[in-house]
C-alpha cells in the first residue's frame, strides 16, 4: 500500500482486514480510508477502481475472482494461487471481465532483468540448466509476540481460516501462516516463484513437464508442516531443467538465478547481473539494477495499464504458470514421486 501511495494519483478509499489492530494501523497511513473486516462489503463501493490483495494465499483465490467480478482490476502478491486448480478460475474471470490483474511478481518490471532478457540471454548460447536458490528467509521463522498468545477478541479466526478446515486459535498458524501447507506453499510457492517466473521470463517455457523433490522439516520443530529445507527439479520437455534450493538453517544466506548455457552463464539477483563466456576465467559483464525497490516500477506499470487496457508485465496468466509450477513441486515433495506434467492439458498424468 505505501508503494501505491507513492503514486501521486492514487488514493486508498478502503481497507479491509480480519484484525481490527491491522486496519487501524492502515488507517494511520490512509486516513480518509473507510475500514472493513469482509471483504464483499467494501467490494460494494462503487467508485473503487482497483484492489491490492495482501492476504495468506488460502484467500487469494476467492477475494481476486470476487474483486474481477466486481469490476475491479486486481494486483494481487504472488503466489497467485495455493492451488493449481484455482489459477484457470482466476484467468478466466480476468478476461470474461475484461479486468487488469497483475501478480506481484516485480522482477517482471526490473530494469536489469528486462536487459538480461533483451541483450544477455541470446548469448548464453543453448541453455541447459537454470539453477535458483533461496536461503535463510527470515519470514518463515517468524514467532508470534505475546500479544497474540491469547485470540485477540477484534481477531475474527473463523474469518482468517475461510475455506481451511476448522482448527481452534492457534497464535502461530496465524502470524507465521506461511509455516503451514493449510495457508500457503512454504518456501516453494513464497520464493521459488518469484525464481521460476525469472527463468520463464528469460527463456520462453513456462510449462514444466516433469517435477520432482525431496526435503522435509529437518530442524525447526515447532509444528510448521512446510518443509525447512527443499530441493526441487523441473524438467521442460527436452529443453533443460530448472532447480530451486532453500534451506532455513541459521548458517547459509543468498538468493539467485544463475542461467547456463553453452556459451556462457548469467547470475542475476535483485541487486545486480553478471554475465560470464564460457572461457575460463573470463571475467564477469556487471550490470547493477536500479538503488530503490523497484516493486514501485511494477505497481506503475499495473496503474498504467488500468488506463491504457494493456496486459500488464505480471498478467494473470504468467502469474498462474509461475504459481503451477511452484505447486508442482510441492505436489512431488508431499507424494514422493516423480511427477509427469501434460503441457497441453496442463494436468498431471496418472501412475
Amino acid at each position: 500500500m505505501g508503494l501505491f501511495q507513492k503514486v501521486p494519483q492514487v488514493e486508498v478509499a478502503a481497507v479491509c482486514d480480519i484484525y481490527a489492530n491491522h486496519i487501524d494501523l492502515a488507517k494511520q497511513k490512509a486516513t480518509a480510508a473507510q475500514g472493513f473486516s469482509d471483504h464483499r462489503k467494501l467490494l460494494e463501493m462503487r467508485d473503487l477502481d482497483t484492489v491490492l490483495i495482501a492476504t495468506p494465499d488460502h484467500w487469494h483465490s476467492r477475494i481476486a475472482i470476487d474483486a474481477l467480478n466486481a469490476g475491479k482490476d486486481v494486483y494481487v502478491e504472488k503466489p497467485l494461487t495455493l492451488t493449481i486448480e484455482e489459477g484457470p478460475e482466476i484467468v478466466k474471470a480476468a478476461r470474461v471481465n475484461n479486468r487488469i490483474c497483475q501478480v506481484g511478481m516485480q522482477q517482471r518490471s526490473g530494469a536489469h532483468y528486462i536487459l538480461a532478457r533483451d541483450q544477455y540471454i541470446r548469448r548464453l548460447g543453448h541453455v541447459t540448466l537454470a539453477r535458483t536458490w533461496w536461503h535463510g528467509n527470515s519470514y518463515h521463522l517468524r514467532r508470534a509476540p505475546a500479544s497474540l498468545q491469547t485470540r485477540p477478541s477484534n481477531l475474527d479466526w473463523a474469518r482468517f481460516l475461510g475455506p481451511v478446515k476448522w482448527r481452534d486459535y492457534d497464535p502461530q498458524q496465524y502470524f507465521n501462516w506461511r509455516a503451514y501447507l493449510d495457508f500457503g506453499g512454504g518456501q516453494v510457492t513464497d520464493l521459488f516463484t518469484h525464481w521460476i517466473d525469472v527463468v520463464h521470463m528469460f527463456l520462453g517455457h513456462e510449462i514444466p513437464t516433469s517435477a520432482v523433490a525431496a526435503g522435509g522439516v529437518y530442524y525447526y520443530k515447532d509444528g510448521r508442516t512446510a518443509p525447512d529445507t527443499i530441493n526441487v527439479l523441473l524438467e521442460y520437455g527436452d529443453h533443460y531443467t530448472a532447480t530451486f534450493e532453500a534451506t532455513l538453517a541459521p548458517g547459509i544466506r543468498g538468493a539467485a538465478v544463475e542461467i547456463c548455457g553453452t556459451e556462457g552463464r548469467l547470475w542475476i539477483d535483485r541487486s545486480k547481473m553478471e554475465f560470464y563466456t564460457a572461457e575460463r576465467g573470463a571475467k564477469p559483464e556487471v550490470v547493477q539494477g536500479p538503488d530503490y525497490d523497484f516493486t514501485l516500477d511494477h505497481v506503475k506499470n499495473f496503474l498504467d495499464c488500468c488506463r491504457s487496457r494493456k496486459l500488464p508485465n505480471g498478467d494473470v496468466l504468467i502469474g498462474h504458470r509461475s504459481a503451477q509450477a511452484s505447486h508442482l513441486g510441492n505436489i512431488a515433495y508431499l507424494q514422493k514421486r516423480r511427477l509427469k506434467f501434460d503441457p497441453e492439458r496442463e494436468e498431471i498424468l496418472p501412475l
